[in-house]
């Protein structure tokens, strides 16, 4: 873990002039080896955090703090129609890192892995059985992990049922073989 610093870029181990990309794929690997889910120090990853929201503020980037930014895809899909949420719209019995680990098997079953902050978001393309954008964010829950889920229509066509969607990541997710 890098040491606490008074210069972001150096507590995530990155060189002046780092790029968003850089910090964000910063945040992303320190995460996992420091975050709480996987046996970390939730100081540690506090501070991980913190160092990244600064780093992208001093360049004018937002972070994951920005309300608006984290309501919009980060990559929006072409010609998408309206965004439609369920929050939350499903528990898993498991922990966000296992949670997020078998959502990747099922990305992979139902389309394609857009963008991704584990253990906590997932942008996919789903071609099955709708053809649509659907973002899932995970949150620690107990011991469990709660799914809030967004779906959006591509090429201008309206949004799938958001519940059919759940539905769908459900049926096969109950379908992973989970250790």
């Amino acid at each position: 873990m890098p040491m606490a610093s008074s210069d972001p870029l150096a507590a995530l181990g990155l060189e002046p002039g780092a790029s968003v990309a850089d910090i964000q794929a910063a945040r992303r690997r320190l995460a996992r080896v420091h975050h709480p889910d996987r046996g970390g120090d939730p100081a540690q990853m506090r501070t991980i955090n913190e160092a990244a929201d600064a780093a992208l503020s001093a360049i004018g980037a937002t972070g994951r703090a920005d309300p608006v930014a984290r309501d919009r895809p980060r990559r929006s899909p072409d010609g998408a129609a309206g965004i439609t949420r369920d929050v939350p719209s499903f528990t898993v019995e498991a922990l966000p890192v296992e949670t997020f680990e078998a959502m990747l098997v099922v990305a992979a079953w139902l389309g394609e892995v857009l963008d991704d902050d584990p253990p906590y978001r997932l942008d996919t393309y789903l071609h099955e059985p709708f053809d649509c954008w659907c973002r899932l964010e995970v949150v620690p829950d107990a011991g469990a992990s709660t799914v809030s889920l967004a779906v959006a229509g591509l090429d201008g066509a309206p949004a799938p049922d958001v519940l059919a969607v759940r539905d769908a990541w459900v049926a096969n997710l109950n379908a992973v073989d989970w250790p």
